[in-house]
């Protein structure tokens, strides 16, 4: 079996990337309209503060992954992989290993001090995903991640 490729997302990439985006968040018990994803994916597939990377299999979008920047007094300029999902007919396959991998190496082009991952429950065991992480490196801190909705969104 022939290795996927992976490249830079592209706005013709809009429909692959959306159908994998309610794939993913049905798949993980996420509530995000479909709306609010497609206008949240275009902006992403053009912000310089973002890399979102598509892994193709005989030229269909399979997987991918959604790493964005921010800017902190703590750490300064640092990346999270906010999204990654691999279609179940192309896991264990190493799609998800090259994706992080990208993802760890743009984040390092910019000068990034760390590269996050959040792991959201939504009611689900995340057990597999904590082993999955850290065996490529990433570190439990114990941080909790507090948030509060805004008026307007």
């Amino acid at each position: 079996m022939a290795p996927m490729s992976l490249r830079t997302a592209r706005e013709s990439d809009l429909p692959a990337l959306l159908s994998l985006a309610v794939a993913f968040y049905e798949e993980d018990g996420f509530t995000t309209p479909e709306g609010e994803l497609r206008a949240n994916l275009a902006t992403l597939v053009t912000s310089s503060a973002a890399r979102v990377a598509v892994s193709e299999d005989a030229g269909r979008v399979v997987a991918f992954a959604i790493t964005t920047t921010s800017f902190g007094l703590e750490s300064g300029l640092i990346a999270e992989l906010e999204d990654l999902y691999v279609a179940p007919e192309a896991r264990r396959r190493g799609v998800a290993n090259r994706l992080i991998e990208d993802s760890r190496r743009w984040a390092e082009e910019r000068g990034c001090s760390l590269l996050e991952v959040v792991i959201a429950p939504n009611g689900n065991d995340v057990g597999h995903l904590l082993d999955f992480y850290g065996k490529r490196g990433f570190q439990d801190e114990g941080r909790r991640l507090l948030s509060q909705p805004l008026a307007g969104t």
